[in-house]
């Protein structure tokens, strides 16, 4: 009788030497043994996106053929402010004041005097250690934000003039109209856990303070791992002066961003960043303490802003591509395919890292009434926030070194 070995069968996929070949290949990668992928120094733990599907989102979302934000809006402060992510006035007009990548808080004093420093989060803060000009941008400046702050969403009390600070590495803070080193008030939840990431923050009309904590896993220097993961470990807390105490409000969150009250109060809006969306927090009425989406969005949001009409500014770094869609509804490939030993600014690609900006204004109900768009990126590539003051767009960004301006409506 003729015996058959199938371990010796010349087709068998085992002596197939390409596939063998390809199988040994793929071993390396997922065990990186010499640490040699981008990923190798984090516990990588990628999870599926709750995104809605490619198609449904890009196939109805509104273009502005016209690139009406890379046409028309106008440069201002070139190589002055560094990553100016938020931007706010105070109660008198004067402004804007922004947080900056060298740790400051700033504030426009005119064409005489130009721009002030207005205030820092931190004793630790000096010309020599954190001022690194339009390097702050680079990962120069990385190393030092701990030390330095990075003061991300600013919103003023208009009640008592007191400026309120989202920092990303020193929490909550406040300071007084007069600036200076600003005080501490939220560096941990009251069940005791830090907040490691502090994004953005709304005062309500009792005094409560809403504000976002990105990730309970990485901080801000490493926040593209939590966007590749899609780890849901943020938060939106809650901060009580009378009782100086911060709560979990909600949980589960992925990469919780912008946070905006509604004109009644009784809804708090927030970004979620790797889901793409604006979402809404019920806090009065009878769906208090229910969630429900606005809108689907084409891109990545950061901030939220409300104008005087109660209409809502979204600034979003686009798009969102089919390949990053594949990656969203499968982690193990993720697993895989950021484990090859190449630099993540190649292998990020795919998840929409090439971007340019979109801001668009939503009503109450999420319904689009403008989408306005810098498709060549000519006036920047990442956008942060949009603020809406007396006819202009005040447009702010974490990754330039200037702040974008636009007559509005135009």
């Amino acid at each position: 009788m003729e015996k058959r070995f199938l371990f010796k069968d010349d087709h068998s996929l085992l002596y197939n030497p390409i596939t063998l070949i390809l199988a040994l290949a793929l071993g390396f990668i997922v065990m990186d043994p010499f640490h040699m992928s981008p990923i190798s120094e984090h516990e990588f733990m990628p999870v599926k996106h709750d995104i809605a599907p490619y198609k449904q989102v890009m196939g109805s979302w509104p273009r502005d053929n016209l690139s009406r934000l890379g046409t028309h809006a106008k440069l201002e402060f070139v190589d002055e402010v560094f990553g100016p992510e938020s931007l706010e006035f105070d109660s008198l007009g004067r402004g804007p004041y922004t947080g900056l990548a060298d740790g400051r808080i700033v504030r426009w004093m005119g064409e005489d005097v130009r721009w002030q420093t207005f205030a820092t989060v931190t004793k630790n803060w000096s010309e020599k250690r954190c001022l690194r000009g339009t390097d702050s941008t680079t990962s120069k400046q990385w190393k030092h934000e701990q030390d330095c702050g990075r003061p991300l969403g600013l919103r003023f009390d208009k009640k008592n003039g007191n400026l309120y600070i989202a920092d990303a590495y020193y929490g909550l803070l406040v300071v007084g109209n007069e600036g200076g080193v600003a005080t501490p008030l939220a560096t941990h939840v009251a069940a005791g856990d830090p907040i490691l990431f502090a994004n953005d923050l709304d005062i309500h009309a009792n005094g409560s303070i809403f504000f976002t904590d990105t990730s309970k896993r990485y901080n801000r220097v490493n926040h593209f791992f939590t966007l590749l993961e899609g780890e849901n470990t943020g938060r939106l807390l809650r901060y009580d002066p009378p009782t100086k105490e911060t709560h979990i409000v909600l949980d589960g969150l992925a990469f919780p961003n912008g946070v905006q009250l509604s004109k009644d109060q009784k809804v708090v809006l927030f970004t979620e960043t790797t889901n793409c969306r604006l979402m809404k927090l019920w806090i009065e009425g009878p769906k208090s303490g229910e969630v429900d989406l606005v809108a689907n969005l084409p891109g990545f949001p950061d901030n939220v802003r409300i104008n005087d009409k109660g209409q809502y500014w979204v600034a979003i770094d686009c798009c969102r591509t089919k390949a990053q869609q594949v990656l969203s509804n499968n982690p193990w490939i993720r697993s895989i395919y950021f484990r090859i030993p190449i630099r993540m600014s190649i292998l990020a690609r795919p998840m929409g890292m090439k971007m340019y900006t979109v801001i668009s204004l939503f009503d109450e109900n999420g319904r689009i009434l403008d989408v306005l768009e810098d498709s060549k990126g000519e006036v920047m590539k990442l956008v942060s926030e949009v603020r809406e003051v007396e006819g202009k767009l005040w447009i702010g960004t974490v990754a330039h070194n200037h702040i974008a301006t636009l007559s509005y409506p135009n």
